[in-house]
Parts: structure tokens; C-alpha cells; sequence
């Protein structure tokens, strides 16, 4: 009967207390939150009987007491496009890692580039009491943070600014990288340039965009609408804007890839064709150094880096207006971005088959 009584008792969520801990040690509640504390006033051989009941026992403190004492939890959120992104590996990393230098606890979440889920998920977060915020925003109105800011809660957007209120970010120089990426291509020969990016409510999307044309505009090259297409990342979408582009008598002969998700479609894209194709792409990607892949490339663990050490700036007390910071992004050249546009002779040939 006992075996069965104790097969049937609760095995989770009955959690050990101080209490329990006192009982076992032979000690007062006040001992035992001393030494949980590392408060002075218990003797040596008292310390080691209430030490042994904890690891006896598998007690760990409760922090919500000291969070209402103290009005810090020691921990922050961070809100992410994508878990699943290479993108945010050493972005996250680098946030984890300045919080751990600052002894506080990370908690991440994925908004799937979801509005509503961006905001139920930042509010999930203050309602543990984070001390401070890391978003990179899937929404365009964040007015919804504003009581929480006034409260005390630190936040600075990554990769893209806040909509609607004024709020520290830290972002990549898309827009540069964008127009140093088109105009490598044109100092190869190409002047028929495909651009291929993300939504257009993004932020990155448009600045990428901007900067396209601007490089276009620099050469003095017009740009057809059909070489530019905007929508989803998704293998199929780009698929087809990329062989749309590259189909016809006046077919692009080089793209544009707008971030890391695009550029690996067009890749598969262009290792099926017979002629060679020029490309660039904003992100860098895994293997691109083996594929020859030439890259835009922004610097993902120094933006999660800038990002949290601005916010616990913040939360030691730093006051200064909303800062705005611009990370440069590099060129890298492997050998895709320098393919020159075919000859007169290679394009009529082709076009004869």
C-alpha cells in the first residue's frame, strides 16, 4: 500500500519552501533566509546543516519576494523576427552575453514577423517584470509600449526603429550597403540590374530598395519595374521574380538580393542555368565563402551587442534623448558579384537556342 500511495502522490510543482528547509535543518525561517541571503549571524555549523537541507532537498530561492523589494527582476526580453534565422544566432548570443556581464537572465521569443504576436509577446514580457526590452519590431505602431517605458522599462529597437514613438535603435547602414552592393555590379559592366527584396512594409525592405535605386540613379541607368520585386522570402515567390527577370530578350544579367533568405533561392536559381549570372546579396550566408558567394555583410553580433549595452546604459541611469546608431556594413568580394553582363555575341547566341 505505501509503494502505491507513493506512486500516486504529485511528483511536479510541489516545489520545497524555506520552511521545509528549516524543518530538515533543525533551524529558525529567519536562519534559513540568512543563509539563502548570504546575510550575516549564523555560526559556521549552522550555515553547513541549512546548506545540506537545500541540496537535500533540491530548494531553490524564490525571487518574486525580492523583485517587490527591490523593483529589478535582473532579467530582460528580446523579441526576434525568426528564431530559426541564421541571422539572429550571434545577435542573440552577443545580447546574452552583456547580460550575463551584467548578472541578469535573457528571455527570447519569436514574434514571426506577426504584429499582434510582436506585442503579445512584449507584454508577456513586462508582465514578469523584465527590466528591460530588446525588439526587432514586426509592427508598425508601438505606441502600445509607451506605459510601459513610462514605467521604467528600458527597450532599444535593433534592425529596424520604432513606429510611432521615439525610442533608442540601433540599426545597420542598409541603405549604404544597398547602393556599394548595385554599384559594385555596375562597375563590372551589368546595366540591367534585378532587385529582389523583402515586404515593403519593411523597413530594411524599403531602405535596401532606396539604396538600389540610388546606385542606379548615381550610373545614370534606368530601372524597369519588372527588374524590381518586393513580397515575400518565401523559395517560391522568389523563384519566380527571379526567373521572370531573367527570362526574355532584355533579361537582367545580374541581381540584387535583398537579405540571407532571398540570396539562398537565388543561388539555387542560378546554379541551374546554362550562362552565368552576377550576383550580390545583402547578408552574408553559411557557405557563401565556399559557393563564392559576394555579400553584403552587416555585422549581427555587434548590433546585438551595441543594442544591449545601450539598454543597461539605460537602466543605470543614462538620461539623454532616444539615440539612433548606424552600423557600416562591408563589401566582400567572392567571385558572384564580379561575373561581367554577357557580350553582344553571348547574348545573341543564347537567345538563338
Amino acid at each position: 500500500m505505501a509503494e502505491n500511495a507513493r506512486h500516486h502522490e504529485p511528483r511536479y510543482g510541489n516545489r520545497p519552501t524555506m520552511k521545509d528547509v528549516a524543518a530538515r535543518a533543525g533551524v529558525g525561517l529567519k536562519t534559513v533566509s540568512r543563509v539563502v541571503n548570504g546575510e550575516p549571524g549564523v555560526t559556521p555549523d549552522t550555515e553547513r546543516r541549512v546548506q545540506e537541507a537545500i541540496e537535500a532537498l533540491g530548494f531553490r530561492r524564490n525571487d518574486s519576494a525580492r523583485v517587490l523589494r527591490k523593483g529589478r527582476t535582473a532579467s530582460i526580453g528580446l523579441v526576434l523576427e525568426d528564431l530559426a534565422d541564421p541571422f539572429y544566432g550571434p545577435l542573440s548570443r552577443a545580447v546574452e552575453e552583456v547580460a550575463r556581464e551584467h548578472g541578469a537572465l535573457l528571455i527570447n521569443g519569436s514574434s514571426a514577423e506577426d504584429a499582434d504576436r510582436e506585442q503579445e509577446l512584449v507584454l508577456a514580457f513586462c508582465a514578469r517584470r523584465v527590466d528591460g526590452l530588446i525588439v526587432i519590431p514586426a509592427g508598425s505602431d508601438h505606441r502600445y509600449l509607451e506605459p510601459e517605458i513610462k514605467a521604467g522599462v528600458a527597450t532599444v529597437f535593433v534592425d529596424r526603429p520604432a513606429g510611432r514613438i521615439d525610442a533608442d535603435v540601433v540599426l545597420s547602414d542598409s541603405f549604404g550597403g544597398a547602393r556599394a552592393g548595385v554599384a559594385h555590379l555596375i562597375a563590372q559592366g551589368h546595366r540591367r540590374i534585378g532587385f529582389i527584396g523583402d515586404q515593403p512594409r519593411i523597413h530594411t525592405a524599403t531602405e535596401r530598395l532606396r539604396g538600389y535605386r540610388a546606385a542606379m540613379a548615381d550610373a545614370d541607368l534606368p530601372v524597369d519595374e519588372s527588374w524590381v520585386s518586393l513580397g515575400s522570402t518565401s523559395p517560391e515567390r522568389v523563384r519566380a521574380a527571379a526567373e521572370s527577370m531573367l527570362a526574355g530578350p532584355d533579361a537582367v544579367t545580374a541581381l540584387f538580393s535583398g537579405n540571407n533568405r532571398v540570396t539562398v533561392t537565388a543561388v539555387r536559381v542560378l546554379a541551374g542555368r546554362e550562362s552565368p549570372v552576377a550576383l550580390v546579396g545583402f547578408d552574408d550566408i553559411e557557405l557563401a565563402d565556399l559557393l563564392g558567394i559576394t555579400v553584403i555583410s552587416q555585422d549581427a553580433a555587434t548590433l546585438g551587442r551595441t543594442a544591449a549595452e545601450l539598454l543597461f546604459r539605460r537602466l543605470d541611469g543614462a538620461d539623454e534623448t532616444p539615440a539612433r546608431v548606424e552600423l557600416p556594413t562591408v563589401l566582400i568580394q567572392r567571385g558572384s558579384g564580379e561575373i561581367p553582363p554577357p557580350t553582344d555575341a553571348q547574348s545573341a547566341d543564347r537567345q538563338s537556342r
